[in-house]
């Protein structure tokens, strides 16, 4: 009989299509982003390609019968876009002395910044085979990084398990801050409200109440609810913001007819119409107990829609659905004020040059420090009424 201990094959692969869905979701779980048909739409509609900076180059992992045990989504890059663990400057300043940063490893979801497993082992493996089989991976990443010869390698939003398991793993280990809503067993959206400061829920009732006042009709659509007219609208919505905000777009439009396709179960799009159509909408997917938020993009302005939209639209989905939280995203301070508040996040780094790594390493543990600090200071800023910042 098997114990475990059999010899073990990774494997590089150019896309996911090499993987069979079912066997990559036996390791994925139930996280829709790690999820084959996710990852997948990206590369098909030409999202994370080789093109557009996104290589890649994932990692399999096969026990002596060739049954896979273990995956990794995994890209060689030749840019920081589309990462938001934010790296620039190590970039600049690595090439400003003479070395070439570019291209890197990064284990992620593009495009994506939701805390999730990046070692993704079989649901059914005991603890000890578990660690085995991630450790696996990760000597994968490395020696694969070594062997190319890039830069670095860098694992974005891992879990904090995964982070504090493998920290020692010759990875340096950076912590990030996002605001994330947390469901206290809320009846209602007014009685998330009556659990917030007095002038905190004033602020929020007079955002709401001005978006009521435009007359405009928020439409909530999940699954086969969600047609292609949904999806042509919601990316020209898409489009407009992203490229005024950052200049590009990322997600090409296929993505959003393939996601419907292999994930709508999963999808829920909250689209904005006036008396002329749609002008406004969000996209947010459900996994486990949380709503995460995607997307959002709108034609016309309308104040606080985008609160309305992308904050309390989906505060009001995971009270109905009984979600334990939502996360919103990247970036945000001004969500701390509507009831999200901040959270940790996580990376992995590994850094070749040896100097390089001296001096990355000082600026994870300063900025760890600033980190923690802030997250006191805003925990002190909490709007609810007597409540401890978890």
């Amino acid at each position: 009989m098997p114990d475990g201990r059999e010899p073990l094959t990774i494997k590089v692969l150019p896309t996911i299509g090499e993987v069979d869905p079912g066997a990559w979701d036996a390791c994925a779980g139930s996280d829709p982003f790690t999820s084959h048909g996710f990852l997948s739409a990206l590369e098909e509609s030409g999202s994370s390609t080789a093109e557009t900076g996104w290589l890649p180059q994932h990692l399999a992992v096969e026990d002596h019968a060739g049954g896979l045990q273990a995956v990794a989504p995994l890209y060689l890059k030749n840019h920081s876009y589309g990462e938001y663990v934010f790296d620039w400057g190590w970039a600049d300043a690595y090439e400003r002395a003479g070395g070439k940063y570019y291209p890197k490893l990064q284990s992620a979801v593009p495009f994506t910044p939701i805390t999730g497993r990046r070692l993704l082992v079989r649901g059914d493996t005991g603890d000890a085979r578990c660690v085995e089989l991630e450790t696996a991976l990760l000597d994968g990443m490395v020696q694969l990084a070594d062997r190319i010869g890039v830069s670095s390698l860098h694992i974005t939003f891992p879990t904090k398990s995964e982070w504090k398991t493998h920290g020692q793993h010759r990875l340096l280990q950076r912590v990030g801050e996002q605001f994330h809503w947390q469901n206290r067993g809320y009846a209602s959206f007014d009685d998330f409200l009556s659990d917030l400061a007095s002038r905190k829920r004033k602020q929020i009732r007079k955002e709401r109440n001005a978006v009521t006042k435009e007359n405009l009709t928020i439409l909530t659509l999940t699954g086969n609810d969600i047609e292609e007219h949904h999806w042509d609208a919601f990316y020209r919505f898409y489009c407009n913001t992203s490229d005024r905000k950052w200049g590009s777009s990322y997600l090409k439009r296929a993505f959003f007819s393939l996601l419907s396709e292999r994930a709508g179960d999963k999808v829920v799009l909250f689209m904005v119409e006036n008396d002329q159509g749609p002008v406004a909408g969000a996209l947010n997917l459900i996994g486990g107990d949380t709503l995460y938020g995607r997307n959002w993009g709108c034609d016309e302005h309308y104040k606080f829609l985008h609160f309305e939209t992308c904050y309390y639209q989906a505060i009001q989905f995971a009270i109905e659905h009984k979600l334990n939280w939502v996360e919103a995203g990247a970036q945000g301070p001004h969500k701390l004020q509507r009831g999200y508040l901040p959270r940790r996040t996580y990376s992995l780094h590994w850094i070749a040059d040896p100097g390089f790594r001296d001096a990355v390493e000082q600026f994870l543990a300063d900025e760890r420090r600033g980190i923690e600090r802030e997250i006191a200071y805003l925990g002190h800023h909490s709007p609810f009424r007597n409540r401890d910042n978890d």
